[in-house]
């Protein structure tokens, strides 16, 4: 794989919102000079793009958790890359780090983005690739969303929705570590299969069955006692009327609705809530940001000892962000969407 010189960078900014698919119209693909590095800089070459449902939301002009990209900005995107050159004491050339490194080729992070970049710690074991998706923000969303807001318990039932995706599929390995019966829900057989003969799950409901509640039902025979939330829409009304007392709703994702900007779907009995005292709490990865260091490094020794599998769909070519991202919404990818933008 090639990239352009280390003297010009590619980069895709915002032209129009989408109203409903992404589409390379939405962008411009521009061609940038690299500026020289000034005091306290770091000029990094991006390797991977994680391409995630929340860049659906940033395109949008919707209340959100962050700004919204603006019109003629650079891409917001999370990455991983390897640092060039440094004016910067805490980076040294060849270090791997993540962050917001945006949908372009080299990113060059001031003091004040610097801050928020990480570098990576080095397990053997574990590809850079995997700091990406699962001992990455995906494995943080889903160790957070879990443990912190889920309060999972040995012996209780998960239910988790979008199962095979990256967050999903790290959510349900947690949930069987720590000793829950966990029931997965996705789209087909062969998502179904893997869920259930390769990440060990106790039932999986495929969605795409006309009688997939039917088969809820008989996967949870006791309740739910979590619900990690990543769909919305008809599927978490369902596994919502499932839901036990005293239990808990993680409110991580909403994908069903994002290309519409609609969540009309989604219909849940806020009687339902108080009767069965159930706590719904919805939460934002970057809540839990001064715990990363501690938790990245769990998960990727869970990782290295084999604990938690993960698997990636990669699609090389920077040029092919816009249109890969629909993957998420057409159910395309299995685990963790990257865009490979160059060699580690």
């Amino acid at each position: 794989m090639t990239i352009k010189t280390q003297t010009s960078n590619r980069q895709f900014r915002l032209k129009t919102r989408p109203v409903e698919r992404v589409s390379s119209d939405n962008f411009e693909f521009v061609d940038e000079p690299l500026p020289k590095l000034g005091k306290d800089e770091v000029l990094i070459r991006n390797i991977f793009l994680s391409l995630d449902p929340t860049n659906r939301i940033w395109m949008s002009d919707m209340e959100q958790y962050m700004p919204p990209v603006q019109i003629g900005e650079v891409m917001r995107g999370l990455g991983i890359g390897r640092v060039e050159e440094s004016n910067n004491e805490r980076f040294t050339k060849g270090d791997f780090v993540s962050g917001l490194l945006g949908w372009q080729d080299y990113f060059v992070a001031n003091e004040e983005a610097a801050a928020g970049l990480m570098v990576l710690p080095q397990i053997p074991g574990v590809p850079v690739e995997v700091f990406s998706g699962a001992a990455g923000m995906t494995g943080l969303t889903a160790f957070y969303g879990l443990f912190e807001v889920g309060k999972a318990k040995e012996k209780e039932t998960l239910v988790v929705s979008a199962a095979a995706g990256a967050v999903g599929s790290i959510v349900g390995q947690l949930g069987k570590l720590i000793g829950m019966r966990v029931v997965g829900i996705a789209g087909g057989e062969e998502k179904c299969k893997w869920l259930l003969d390769d990440l060990g799950f106790d039932a999986a409901v495929d969605y795409k069955r006309p009688d997939w509640k039917e088969r809820l039902i008989e996967a949870t025979p006791n309740g739910v006692d979590v619900n990690f939330e990543n769909v919305g829409g008809k599927i978490m009304e369902a596994v919502f009327n499932r839901m036990n007392l005293y239990s808990r709703m993680v409110l991580c994702g909403m994908i069903s609705g994002y290309n519409e900007q609609d969540d009309s779907k989604s219909r849940i009995s806020l009687t339902r809530a108080l009767m069965q005292r159930i706590t719904i709490q919805g939460f934002i990865v970057l809540d839990y940001h001064k715990k990363n260091v501690e938790a990245t490094k769990q998960l990727a020794t869970w990782i290295a000892e084999g604990k938690i599998k993960h698997r990636e769909t990669i699609v090389e070519g920077l040029e092919n962000a816009p249109m890969t991202l629909n993957k998420l919404f057409d159910g395309g990818n299995v685990g963790k969407l990257l865009i490979k933008i160059s060699e580690p």
